[in-house]
C-alpha cells in the first residue's frame, strides 16, 4: 500500500531545501491555518470555562479526572474510523460536522448554566461529545493540508498547522479567563461558540475537498468500527511507517498531557516566589516552546522530515523532560520546557509528514487515524505513568522515569526502523 522509498531518503532528508513558509503561498491554506488556530483557541476556552463551573458546582475530583479521560479516549477508540470517513467523504463536510458539534456542545453548556439545571451525567455526555468532535476533526484536517499544498510543501503545512494550533492552545486559557472574569460563564460560553464560525464558513467557500489532488472522492468499502482496526495489517509491513506510529505513541503514553496537569506541583517545589506566578510562567514556557519552535524551524529549515530527525527530536524531548523533572533550578526548568516544546512540535510534525507521504491516497485517512490513535489517544496513558505512579513515588520521580522510558523506547524504535530496506 505504501510507496517504495529508498533507505537513504528514509534516514536522511532530501538535499533540496523547500521554500521558507512554503505552505503560506497557498491562499486557502493561509486562511485555513488562521481558522484552525481560532477553533483550537475556542476548544481551550471551553475547557477553562466549563472546568471552572464544574468544580464550583460539584467539587468532584472524579469528575475532574473524567474531564481528561473523556477528551483523549475518543481519539484512542475512533481515530481510525474517523480516518475512514475522511477517506470516503468530502473532508470539508467532515470538518464542518466536527465544528458544528463543538458549537452545539458550547451552546448546550450555556443553556444548562443559564437555567442552573446541569447534572453530572449531562456534563459527562457533553465532555464525551467534545472529545468526539476533536477526534473527528483530526484526520480530515491532515488530508486537507495535503490537498492544499501537495507533497513538496507538505512538511511546511504540517509544521505550520501544529504551530498555529499551539498558538490557539497558548492563548485559549488567556482569552477564556478574560471571558470568564469579564462576561461570566454564561455569556462567555455563548461567545465561545461563535469563535468556531470562521473555519466553518471558510470550508463552505474553498474548492479543496481533501481529495482534489488525488482525483476526487472515491467510493470505498464502508469501514466499520471493528473492521477499521484491521488497517494495522496493511501498514505493519512498512517499518518506517510503523516506527513513526510507535514514536508518536511513546511520547503520548509516557509524557502526553501530564506536564500541564503536574505543573502546579512543580511550581510549588521550584520555590520561585509566588506559586501562582511560577505556575503561570511555567505553563507559558511549555506552550511558547511549541509556538517559537514552529516558526523558528519553518524560517530556518534546520530540521527536515526523516526518521533520523524524528528519532533525534523525540530523544531531545525525553532528555529535556528528564532534566526538568530532576532540577531544582527554576531558570533551567524554564529553559528545558522551551527546548522540549520545540522538540515535541518538531517530532510530531515530522511524524505526521512521513506518515502522510508513506501512505497511499486511498488509505491516507485511515493510516493517519492509526497515527492519531497512538499520538493522541495514547495521552490517557500519561495519567497512569505520571499521575497514578506519581501518587506512589512522587511526581518528580514518575515524570523523570516516564521520560527515561520514552528515551529507551525511542532508541528501540530507531533500531526497528534501521532494519527497513
Amino acid at each position: 500500500m505504501n510507496r517504495a522509498i529508498p533507505r537513504s531518503l528514509v534516514w536522511f532528508p532530501v538535499t533540496t531545501a523547500p521554500a521558507r513558509f512554503a505552505a503560506l503561498k497557498n491562499r486557502d491554506c493561509r486562511i485555513y491555518l488562521i481558522g484552525a488556530a481560532l477553533a483550537m483557541m475556542a476548544d481551550n476556552i471551553e475547557h477553562v470555562i466549563t472546568y471552572w463551573v464544574l468544580w464550583e458546582k460539584f467539587h468532584s475530583p472524579a469528575l475532574a479526572g473524567f474531564e481528561v479521560i473523556s477528551h483523549w479516549v475518543p481519539f484512542l477508540l475512533f481515530s481510525v474510523y474517523f480516518g475512514g470517513l475522511a477517506d470516503r467523504y468530502d473532508c470539508r463536510r467532515v470538518i464542518q460536522a466536527a465544528q458544528v458539534l463543538f458549537m452545539i456542545v458550547s451552546i448546550t453548556w450555556g443553556l444548562l448554566f443559564l437555567t442552573d439545571s446541569l447534572r453530572i451525567w449531562e456534563a459527562c455526555v457533553l465532555l464525551v461529545l467534545h472529545g468526539m468532535a476533536g477526534a473527528l476533526w483530526g484526520p480530515g484536517e491532515q488530508l486537507m493540508l495535503h490537498d492544499f499544498v501537495g507533497d513538496d510543501a507538505l512538511p511546511s503545512a504540517v509544521r505550520l498547522n501544529a504551530t498555529f494550533r499551539s498558538l490557539g492552545i497558548l492563548f485559549g486559557p488567556v482569552v477564556g479567563s478574560a471571558l470568564l472574569l469579564g462576561l461570566g460563564p454564561v455569556p462567555g460560553i455563548f461567545v465561545n461558540a461563535l469563535i468556531y464560525l470562521p473555519l466553518t464558513v471558510f470550508l463552505l467557500r474553498t474548492k479543496f475537498t481533501g481529495h482534489t489532488r488525488d482525483g476526487g472522492v472515491v467510493e470505498r468499502k464502508r469501514v466499520g468500527l471493528l473492521d477499521s482496526v484491521r488497517v494495522l495489517k496493511d501498514v505493519r509491513a512498512d517499518r518506517t511507517l510503523v516506527s513513526m506510529i510507535i514514536l508518536g505513541g511513546l511520547g503520548s503514553f509516557f509524557i502526553g498531557a501530564s506536564l500541564q496537569s503536574a505543573m502546579p506541583i512543580f511550581a510549588g517545589d521550584l520555590g520561585a516566589g509566588s506559586e501562582g506566578t511560577a505556575y503561570g510562567v511555567l505553563l507559558f514556557a511549555n506552550g511558547a516552546g511549541g509556538v517559537l519552535g514552529g516558526f523558528l524551524l519553518e524560517a530556518t529549515g534546520w530540521v527536515r522530515p526523516s526518521v533520523r530527525a524524528a528519532v533525534a527530536t523525540t530523544l531531545v524531548y525525553g532528555v529535556t523532560t528528564v532534566i526538568f523533572a530532576a532540577t531544582g533550578n527554576y531558570p533551567l526548568a524554564l529553559l528545558m520546557l522551551v527546548v522540549g516544546g520545540v522538540a515535541n512540535l518538531a517530532a510530531m510534525s515530522i511524524g505526521q509528514t512521513i506518515v502522510q507521504l508513506r501512505a497511499s491516497a486511498e488509505d491516507r485517512g485511515r493510516v493517519l487515524g492509526v497515527y492519531g490513535t497512538a499520538a493522541m489517544g495514547g495521552r490517557f496513558g500519561s495519567g497512569i505513568t505520571v499521575g497514578l505512579f506519581g501518587a506512589v513515588v512522587g511526581v518528580h520521580w514518575s515524570l523523570g522515569l516516564s521520560a527515561a522510558a520514552l528515551c529507551a523506547g525511542t532508541l528501540a524504535a530507531a533500531v526497528y526502523a534501521l532494519r527497513a530496506s
